[in-house]
Protein backbone atom coordinates (compact mmCIF):
# COMPACT_ATOMS: atom_id res chain seq x y z
CA UNK A 1 0.00 0.00 0.00
CA UNK A 2 1.66 3.54 -1.21
CA UNK A 3 -1.04 5.72 0.40
CA UNK A 4 -0.07 7.47 3.99
CA UNK A 5 -2.59 8.58 6.35
CA UNK A 6 -2.29 12.41 7.68
CA UNK A 7 -2.51 12.78 11.05
CA UNK A 8 -3.04 16.42 10.59
CA UNK A 9 -6.17 16.10 8.47
CA UNK A 10 -9.60 17.01 9.86
CA UNK A 11 -10.59 13.72 7.83
CA UNK A 12 -10.57 11.18 10.68
CA UNK A 13 -8.05 8.57 10.64
CA UNK A 14 -10.27 5.79 10.37
CA UNK A 15 -12.24 7.22 7.69
CA UNK A 16 -8.76 7.61 5.47
CA UNK A 17 -7.82 4.13 5.93
CA UNK A 18 -11.35 2.74 4.89
CA UNK A 19 -10.94 4.67 2.10
CA UNK A 20 -7.96 3.18 1.65
CA UNK A 21 -8.92 -0.42 1.65
CA UNK A 22 -11.24 0.64 -0.79
CA UNK A 23 -9.23 1.49 -2.84
CA UNK A 24 -7.78 -1.93 -3.09
CA UNK A 25 -10.77 -3.48 -3.66
CA UNK A 26 -12.43 -1.38 -6.44
CA UNK A 27 -9.18 -1.31 -8.61
CA UNK A 28 -8.75 -4.73 -8.51
CA UNK A 29 -6.05 -4.91 -6.29
CA UNK A 30 -7.75 -7.10 -4.11
CA UNK A 31 -10.14 -9.63 -5.54
CA UNK A 32 -13.32 -11.89 -4.02
CA UNK A 33 -12.25 -13.98 -1.61
CA UNK A 34 -8.87 -12.91 -0.98
CA UNK A 35 -7.90 -12.04 2.65
CA UNK A 36 -6.40 -8.80 3.82
CA UNK A 37 -3.81 -8.00 6.37
CA UNK A 38 -5.05 -8.04 9.63
CA UNK A 39 -5.77 -5.78 12.05
CA UNK A 40 -2.06 -6.50 13.55
CA UNK A 41 -0.61 -5.63 10.22
CA UNK A 42 -2.71 -2.61 9.10
CA UNK A 43 -2.10 -0.67 12.79
CA UNK A 44 1.95 -1.62 12.57
CA UNK A 45 1.71 -0.33 8.99
CA UNK A 46 -0.31 2.88 9.52
CA UNK A 47 0.79 3.52 13.13
CA UNK A 48 -2.62 4.03 14.32
CA UNK A 49 -4.60 2.29 17.35
CA UNK A 50 -6.39 -1.44 17.11
CA UNK A 51 -9.25 0.60 17.32
CA UNK A 52 -8.95 2.88 14.52
CA UNK A 53 -8.40 -0.52 12.38
CA UNK A 54 -11.20 -1.62 13.61
CA UNK A 55 -14.01 0.86 12.99
CA UNK A 56 -12.64 0.89 9.26
CA UNK A 57 -13.11 -2.59 9.17
CA UNK A 58 -16.42 -2.76 10.94
CA UNK A 59 -17.85 -0.27 8.48
CA UNK A 60 -16.76 -1.75 5.61
CA UNK A 61 -17.79 -5.32 6.46
CA UNK A 62 -21.29 -3.78 7.38
CA UNK A 63 -20.94 -2.41 3.56
CA UNK A 64 -20.90 -5.80 2.34
CA UNK A 65 -17.07 -4.71 0.80
CA UNK A 66 -15.49 -7.06 3.54
CA UNK A 67 -16.47 -10.23 5.05
CA UNK A 68 -15.06 -11.93 8.77
CA UNK A 69 -14.85 -15.58 9.10
CA UNK A 70 -13.71 -16.47 12.82
CA UNK A 71 -10.60 -17.88 12.89
CA UNK A 72 -9.48 -17.58 9.63
CA UNK A 73 -9.35 -13.68 8.74
CA UNK A 74 -10.83 -10.90 7.01
CA UNK A 75 -11.90 -11.49 3.49
CA UNK A 76 -13.06 -9.68 0.44
CA UNK A 77 -16.77 -9.92 -0.20
CA UNK A 78 -18.27 -11.03 -3.97
CA UNK A 79 -19.78 -7.93 -5.44
CA UNK A 80 -23.16 -6.94 -4.74
CA UNK A 81 -26.01 -7.83 -6.95
CA UNK A 82 -27.45 -5.02 -9.19
CA UNK A 83 -30.83 -4.64 -9.83
CA UNK A 84 -32.15 -1.65 -11.79
CA UNK A 85 -34.85 0.53 -10.52
CA UNK A 86 -36.66 1.20 -13.69
CA UNK A 87 -36.86 -2.42 -14.98
CA UNK A 88 -39.22 -5.37 -13.43
CA UNK A 89 -37.32 -7.00 -10.29
CA UNK A 90 -37.55 -10.57 -10.99
CA UNK A 91 -34.79 -12.51 -8.23
CA UNK A 92 -34.68 -15.30 -9.92
CA UNK A 93 -34.02 -13.47 -13.81
CA UNK A 94 -31.81 -10.96 -11.73
CA UNK A 95 -29.38 -14.21 -10.63
CA UNK A 96 -29.14 -16.32 -13.69
CA UNK A 97 -28.74 -13.16 -15.80
CA UNK A 98 -25.49 -13.08 -13.44
CA UNK A 99 -25.06 -17.00 -13.52
CA UNK A 100 -25.71 -17.31 -10.51
CA UNK A 101 -27.79 -20.04 -9.04
CA UNK A 102 -31.31 -19.07 -7.58
CA UNK A 103 -32.58 -21.07 -5.10
CA UNK A 104 -35.60 -20.57 -2.56
CA UNK A 105 -35.95 -22.59 0.64
CA UNK A 106 -39.97 -22.11 1.50
CA UNK A 107 -40.39 -21.62 5.16
CA UNK A 108 -43.79 -21.43 5.09
CA UNK A 109 -47.36 -21.67 3.29
CA UNK A 110 -50.77 -21.49 4.68
CA UNK A 111 -54.08 -20.11 4.29
CA UNK A 112 -55.09 -16.93 5.92
CA UNK A 113 -57.62 -14.59 6.55
CA UNK A 114 -56.17 -11.00 4.89
CA UNK A 115 -55.47 -8.54 7.26
CA UNK A 116 -56.90 -4.77 6.67
CA UNK A 117 -54.27 -3.63 4.93
CA UNK A 118 -53.66 -6.29 3.05
CA UNK A 119 -56.99 -6.97 1.86
CA UNK A 120 -57.21 -3.49 0.64
CA UNK A 121 -53.79 -3.71 -1.62
CA UNK A 122 -54.82 -6.91 -3.09
CA UNK A 123 -58.35 -4.96 -3.36
CA UNK A 124 -60.37 -7.93 -2.11
CA UNK A 125 -62.98 -8.55 0.36
CA UNK A 126 -62.21 -9.30 4.30
CA UNK A 127 -63.89 -12.59 3.85
CA UNK A 128 -61.78 -13.70 0.98
CA UNK A 129 -58.81 -16.31 1.67
CA UNK A 130 -55.44 -15.55 0.57
CA UNK A 131 -52.65 -17.41 0.58
CA UNK A 132 -49.18 -16.81 3.08
CA UNK A 133 -45.70 -18.28 1.44
CA UNK A 134 -42.86 -17.26 3.15
CA UNK A 135 -39.81 -18.09 1.66
CA UNK A 136 -36.13 -17.73 2.11
CA UNK A 137 -34.73 -16.76 -1.47
CA UNK A 138 -30.99 -17.49 -1.66
CA UNK A 139 -27.50 -17.35 -4.07
CA UNK A 140 -27.04 -21.03 -4.29
CA UNK A 141 -26.39 -21.36 -0.31
CA UNK A 142 -26.04 -17.32 0.42
CA UNK A 143 -29.14 -16.00 2.19
CA UNK A 144 -30.39 -12.86 0.04
CA UNK A 145 -34.21 -12.08 0.65
CA UNK A 146 -36.38 -12.71 3.07
CA UNK A 147 -40.13 -12.60 1.26
CA UNK A 148 -43.62 -13.04 2.75
CA UNK A 149 -46.33 -13.29 -0.50
CA UNK A 150 -49.87 -13.01 0.27
CA UNK A 151 -51.54 -13.74 -2.98
CA UNK A 152 -55.35 -14.03 -3.57
CA UNK A 153 -56.82 -17.84 -2.91
CA UNK A 154 -59.89 -16.64 -5.49
CA UNK A 155 -57.43 -16.55 -8.74
CA UNK A 156 -55.28 -19.46 -7.81
CA UNK A 157 -57.58 -22.20 -6.14
CA UNK A 158 -55.33 -25.38 -5.37
CA UNK A 159 -51.92 -23.53 -5.15
CA UNK A 160 -49.41 -25.71 -3.36
CA UNK A 161 -46.09 -25.91 -2.28
CA UNK A 162 -45.48 -28.63 -4.79
CA UNK A 163 -46.26 -26.57 -7.55
CA UNK A 164 -43.73 -23.81 -6.07
CA UNK A 165 -40.87 -25.97 -5.19
CA UNK A 166 -38.07 -24.98 -7.58
CA UNK A 167 -40.13 -22.95 -10.08
CA UNK A 168 -40.88 -19.19 -9.75
CA UNK A 169 -44.09 -17.64 -8.03
CA UNK A 170 -44.70 -15.57 -11.30
CA UNK A 171 -43.89 -18.81 -14.06
CA UNK A 172 -46.57 -20.78 -12.18
CA UNK A 173 -48.64 -17.93 -12.18
CA UNK A 174 -48.43 -18.15 -15.86
CA UNK A 175 -47.96 -21.28 -17.06
CA UNK A 176 -50.49 -23.27 -14.46
CA UNK A 177 -53.01 -20.44 -14.07
CA UNK A 178 -53.03 -18.79 -17.93
CA UNK A 179 -52.13 -15.32 -15.36
CA UNK A 180 -49.54 -12.89 -15.96
CA UNK A 181 -47.66 -10.21 -14.43
CA UNK A 182 -47.31 -7.14 -16.69
CA UNK A 183 -46.57 -4.55 -14.07
CA UNK A 184 -45.90 -3.68 -10.41
CA UNK A 185 -45.83 -1.17 -7.93
CA UNK A 186 -42.65 -0.87 -5.32
CA UNK A 187 -41.66 1.32 -2.75
CA UNK A 188 -38.22 0.79 -1.19
CA UNK A 189 -37.77 1.87 2.31
CA UNK A 190 -34.36 1.39 4.19
CA UNK A 191 -34.59 -0.59 7.20
CA UNK A 192 -32.19 -2.27 9.60
CA UNK A 193 -32.23 -6.08 10.68
CA UNK A 194 -34.03 -7.10 13.51
CA UNK A 195 -33.10 -10.04 16.14
CA UNK A 196 -34.97 -12.53 14.50
CA UNK A 197 -34.43 -11.76 10.86
CA UNK A 198 -30.68 -12.37 11.31
CA UNK A 199 -30.60 -15.59 12.29
CA UNK A 200 -32.36 -16.30 9.17
CA UNK A 201 -30.59 -14.17 6.20
CA UNK A 202 -27.06 -14.96 8.67
CA UNK A 203 -26.12 -11.55 9.28
CA UNK A 204 -25.57 -9.27 12.13
CA UNK A 205 -28.81 -7.79 14.14
CA UNK A 206 -28.75 -4.02 13.14
CA UNK A 207 -27.25 -4.87 9.78
CA UNK A 208 -28.73 -2.19 6.86
CA UNK A 209 -31.37 -4.01 4.15
CA UNK A 210 -34.04 -2.70 1.84
CA UNK A 211 -37.47 -3.14 2.66
CA UNK A 212 -39.26 -3.56 -0.68
CA UNK A 213 -42.66 -3.55 -1.21
CA UNK A 214 -44.49 -4.51 -4.39
CA UNK A 215 -47.93 -5.33 -5.45
CA UNK A 216 -48.44 -6.87 -8.72
CA UNK A 217 -51.28 -6.83 -11.59
CA UNK A 218 -52.32 -8.89 -14.44
CA UNK A 219 -52.58 -7.58 -17.91
CA UNK A 220 -56.42 -6.64 -16.53
CA UNK A 221 -54.64 -4.27 -13.68
CA UNK A 222 -55.94 -6.72 -10.84
CA UNK A 223 -53.51 -7.65 -8.37
CA UNK A 224 -52.51 -10.49 -8.17
CA UNK A 225 -49.86 -10.43 -5.33
CA UNK A 226 -48.66 -8.19 -1.91
CA UNK A 227 -45.32 -8.82 -1.14
CA UNK A 228 -42.60 -7.84 1.47
CA UNK A 229 -39.19 -8.97 0.33
CA UNK A 230 -36.23 -7.80 3.04
CA UNK A 231 -33.23 -7.48 1.08
CA UNK A 232 -29.63 -7.34 2.24
CA UNK A 233 -28.09 -4.42 2.34
CA UNK A 234 -24.73 -5.83 1.93
CA UNK A 235 -25.60 -8.03 -1.03
CA UNK A 236 -27.60 -6.34 -3.55
CA UNK A 237 -27.95 -2.80 -4.51
CA UNK A 238 -30.62 -0.71 -7.00
CA UNK A 239 -29.44 1.88 -9.42
CA UNK A 240 -31.79 3.71 -11.82
CA UNK A 241 -30.46 5.76 -15.41
CA UNK A 242 -31.48 9.22 -15.81
CA UNK A 243 -32.01 10.31 -19.19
Amino acid sequence: MEKKLSHDSVIPLYYQLKEILLENIESGNWRPDDMIPSEIQLQQEYNISRNTVKKALDELVQEGWLTRIQGKGTFVSAPKIEQSLTNFYSFSKVMKNRGLNPRDIILEFKENDPRLGISKKLQISDHKKVYELKRLRCSGDDPIILETSYIPKDLFPNLSVKMLENNSLYDVMQNEYGIYVTKAKEIFEPVLIRSHESLILQVGEGNPALLLERIAYDNQGVPVEFCRSLIRGDRCRFYTELL
